[in-house]
């Protein structure tokens, strides 16, 4: 990840501008980061009108998630090594660009096959946008940074919140209106960010692919991110499996997700920081992996009771969102790297994760029992708690980050991310 790479120009630091206003490619920006965020929840409420309208199974339907977070978490290598030799615009349009193509050949597709290979194409382009966005709001926002902080975690919010409800609502037409729509959005999204940003050339160190993959040496960074990859399991398997068993129309269960993403959303920008200065990071950690995988273990053993999912869904939005703040703010000094280094190896291992799960959790509901995907997610994030508690004398315990600081809205981005 690039996302602090760019230094902030004295428009994003200094200036007596409010907070609304700010420049038009600041809003152009934030609205792309919006839409970008929805596509993380856009596809939970059509996966079954997928499934059935194409005749697949619920494991290859869950291969949009599969292929999105492999492509990511591969092209989480490579965004800190194109942005650092192009520069935030340009990579920014790439990452629109790829977007808009891709999502709309999904929409326009008339196999799975096709639609899972599309979402790869969108993963890449989610990871070249999200890997520049940060630092190009900071740098073009007047006023204060922590202004330009707000304004993006407003919109990384928004954007989390309101994907399931889009998708639910497009999705009660046809499972291609989400697609299109995404596509539609972004384009707009591409025209005013390309004539209202200005143009930024490449700042910081040049980093090449091994940085990543040497930043892993270090046990403190390790150990967290094989706690994501773990815990990512558990979080796949709740996005991508449990529409199955819910067994609703697609309005229904973007309401559900938007119960979810909400929590989430509000959680990791308040909740999780006020945990993390009373308790610490680790205690805090554990205690939301603990709670998400005693939710799962309860929609293991009432699979059957819809009531039981829904709220099992929703509360866990809650421990998702402290989780992913706090550990991914471990994450920026877990190792003597620089913060995009570190970020980009954590995300690579962890997305690992997130890549398998779907996939594992629709055999096992194919060939097992609708019972096996959530026990297999409990058992997944048990083994994160573990791994967690043995490496934590690798992890030095840090400050936290001011409210609304740079660093603090880094951990937000790639944790929520996911």
């Amino acid at each position: 990840m690039t996302a602090t790479s760019t230094t902030p120009s004295t428009t994003g630091t200094t200036g007596s501008g409010g907070f609304f206003d700010q420049p038009r490619a600041v809003w152009a920006v934030a609205f792309a980061c919006v839409i970008s965020f929805m596509g993380i929840g856009l596809v939970d409420p059509i996966l079954k009108s997928i499934a059935d309208q194409l005749d697949a199974t619920p494991s290859q339907v869950s291969l949009l998630f599969t292929s999105y977070m492999a492509v990511m978490g591969v092209a989480m290598l490579v965004t800190g090594v194109v942005s650092s030799r192009i520069g935030a615009k340009k990579t920014l349009l790439s990452g629109l660009a790829l977007i808009i193509v891709f999502s709309a050949l999904a929409g326009l597709s008339d196999s799975i096959s096709a639609i899972v290979a599309f979402r790869a194409g969108w993963g890449l382009g989610n990871a070249l946008f999200i890997a520049t966005a940060l630092s190009t709001i900071v740098t073009a926002a007047r006023g204060s940074t922590a202004q330009a902080i707000i304004l993006f975690e407003a919109a990384l919010g928004l954007g989390i919140a309101t994907g399931p409800l889009l998708g639910g609502a497009l999705g009660s037409i046809s499972w291609r209106a989400p697609f299109l729509g995404v596509a539609t959005l972004m384009t707009i999204a591409l025209v005013a960010t390309t004539f209202l940003l200005p143009a930024t050339p490449p700042a910081g160190r040049r980093t090449s692919l091994a940085d990543p993959f040497r930043a892993l040496k270090h046990p403190g960074l390790l150990t967290i991110a094989l706690t994501a990859l773990f815990y990512n399991m558990g979080f796949f398997t709740l996005l991508a499996f449990t529409p199955f068993p819910l067994d609703m129309n697609a309005h229904q269960v973007g309401l559900i997700f938007f119960g979810w993403g909400l929590l989430l959303a509000i959680t990791s920008v308040w909740v999780a920081p006020i945990l993390q200065r009373a308790i610490g990071s680790v205690p805090t950690v554990l205690v939301a992996l603990s709670l998400f995988a005693l939710d799962l273990a309860a929609m293991a053993i009432w699979t059957e009771d819809k009531t039981v999912l829904v709220v099992g869904v929703i509360v866990a939005g809650a421990f998702l969102g402290i989780n992913n703040t706090v550990i991914t703010e471990a994450v920026m000094g877990a190792a003597p790297v620089e913060r995009p280094v570190a970020s980009a190896a954590y995300s690579f291992v962890r997305f690992s994760g997130g890549a398998v799960a779907p996939y594992a959790a629709g055999k096992l509901g194919e060939n097992v029992s609708m019972h096996a995907p959530f026990w297999m997610g409990a058992a997944a994030v048990a083994v994160a708690i573990v791994v967690l508690a043995l490496g934590s004398r690798f992890l030095r315990e840090q400050e936290p980050p001011p409210a609304h600081s740079e660093r603090e809205a880094e951990a937000e981005l790639i944790g929520d991310l996911t």
